[in-house]
């Protein structure tokens, strides 16, 4: 079984990393693990004119792995092997790529626990990742 986790570093994934690591318990095997981590895409624009390719992505690689961090601790504390993806775009989208690109059986992605309205008005990557995903998405509020 192969799961990916989608984290950004708030409490929201950190949540669904403790709920993974629970869920673990309760399966046959032993799942393969993937945490990612997307970073939104700065604007190009004139950014590029003053900021090369490389700095650009030791900036998307350093703020990643902040994000990253905390869910990796948790996973090595609760010794469950992963592998940490980071890629750059719109999260939702990439979310779903990645978990079709990977053959993923389950997404397990937190929640901030918007109501409906706030959801619509504010966006929801988590719901956008449901009506994208190929695989069932777990849903941690």
């Amino acid at each position: 079984m192969k799961i990916l986790l989608p984290v950004d570093g708030s409490s929201c994934s950190l949540r669904a990393v403790d709920q993974l690591i629970d869920l673990i318990y309760c399966l046959r095997e032993i799942p393969e693990i993937h945490v990612l981590h997307v970073h939104p895409p700065i604007p190009i624009g004139r950014v590029q004119a003053h900021v090369g390719k490389e700095t650009l992505h030791a900036y998307y690689l350093e703020e990643s792995q902040q994000h990253l961090l905390a869910a990796q601790q948790k996973l090595d504390a609760a010794g469950r092997f992963h592998t940490t993806h980071i890629h750059v775009g719109q999260p939702a989208e990439v979310i779903a790529k990645v978990a079709g690109e990977l053959a993923c059986d389950l997404i397990v992605i937190g929640t901030h626990g918007r109501g409906p309205v706030a959801g619509m008005v504010m966006g929801s990557v988590a719901s956008r990742v449901l009506h994208l995903a190929a695989c069932p998405v777990l849903f941690v509020k």
